[in-house]
């Protein structure tokens, strides 16, 4: 008759379900134990004392003002004046892949598009300039001078063709 391998107590399946178990579930309760907090009597809210008069008359102070939040990250604001670098020195591809870059950043950002449409029009690409500046009007919202912008340079780029 074969010996089992696991026949000896303290080793093997055994071990675990008979003695592993009770001190895990033991373990468990205790932990959850632990954590219950037990309910504090309640008390009637103490009143808050009342200010002095000098303060009483002063008035509230004005809400603090945020500046707008930013629609680009840093990154992106970065890679768009270095577009717009190379496009004044008549870099147009550079401008470009940098354009192109920076919508891998920021692919819903509407001003991107727009001026990747602005270099495309520069390279006589009028096809896909009209087509990025419609990809920016769907991405504008209400930025109604990028959408006057856009039209006009959808308008520019059919006027070229």
């Amino acid at each position: 008759m074969k010996q089992r391998p696991y026949a000896e107590k303290g080793s093997g399946p055994f071990f675990a379900k008979r003695v592993l178990t009770p001190f895990l579930v033991a373990f468990l309760v205790a932990l959850v134990a632990g954590c219950a907090t037990t309910p504090e009597p309640s008390q009637p809210p103490s009143p808050a004392p009342a200010p002095p008069p000098e303060a009483q008359q002063l008035p509230a102070p004005p809400p603090e003002r945020l500046p707008p939040p930013r629609a680009e990250t840093t990154a992106v604001a970065g890679l768009m004046d270095s577009a717009r670098a190379d496009t004044a020195a008549g870099r147009l591809p550079n401008a470009a892949a940098t354009l192109e870059r920076a919508l891998r950043i920021e692919p819903r950002n509407a001003r991107l598009w727009h001026e990747l449409g602005q270099v495309r029009l520069r390279q006589r690409d009028y096809a896909q300039a009209e087509s990025l500046a419609a990809r920016s009007n769907t991405l504008a919202g209400s930025d109604a001078d990028l959408r006057a912008a856009n039209q006009r340079l959808i308008d520019d780029a059919r006027a070229r063709r």
